[in-house]
């Protein structure tokens, strides 16, 4: 696989030192997520984004964004201040750490969620941001896909018909998060849902969309 001049974005998961190794061989950088499955450079880098001192010195950036009924607030924090870190000679290309904090406003309800991220980006939270923010809208999608289509249940041996398949339904997913079905806070599985009960009714302003 070609990804030199790229940025790979995987989730905790992938945050093996291996997968470091042949992402800078390779000649991308990466933007990886950490949890409890490096539960010591987590906590590392946890401690330092939340001494107030240090974080005051990051890189920072914030989105706002609104929809119907929520406000979602994007905060992103980005620094190369990393020879504390003890670790940072088994990562390859290590070079910033970064954290993001989604602060979500709906109904009178707040939820935040704080995340934390190892890179090969020298610091520019711009692109670090945008690296977050674009692997969160391609697992938006997949799950999308998963709840509302049940993707993971297609058993279409066929590849080709299989391909098709699936993007119909990324169509279908980009259709159902514009379309207006005169009811507030549907989920995009009830709006399936309630497009296939009367389709007669939805079509025409389906296709007006």
């Amino acid at each position: 696989m070609d990804i030199k001049g790229h940025i790979i974005t995987i989730d905790a998961m992938g945050t093996q030192t291996e997968i470091v190794k042949k992402i800078r061989m390779k000649r991308a950088d990466y933007v990886l997520a950490l949890k409890g499955n490096q539960s010591s450079l987590h906590e590392d880098v946890r401690l330092y984004f939340d001494d107030a001192e240090f974080l005051s010195k990051c890189a920072y950036k914030k989105t706002v964004e609104k929809a119907r009924s929520s406000t979602e607030e994007r905060e992103y924090w980005q620094t190369d201040d990393i020879d504390w870190l003890t670790q940072r000679k088994e990562w390859a290309g290590l070079s910033s750490i970064a954290m993001t904090r989604n602060t979500i406003v709906k109904n009178d309800k707040i939820t935040t969620e704080t995340r934390y991220f190892i890179s090969s980006l020298s610091l520019n939270v711009d692109e670090v941001a945008r690296a977050i923010r674009g692997h969160w809208m391609v697992e938006s999608h997949h799950w999308h896909l998963d709840v509302t289509f049940r993707e993971d249940d297609n058993h279409t041996a066929e590849k080709q018909a299989a391909f098709n398949m699936n993007i119909l339904k990324k169509l279908a997913i980009v259709v159902l998060k514009v379309y207006d079905s005169g009811k507030k806070n549907m989920s995009l599985r009830m709006k399936r849902f309630a497009i296939c009960t009367n389709p007669t009714k939805h079509i025409e302003r389906i296709f007006d969309i």
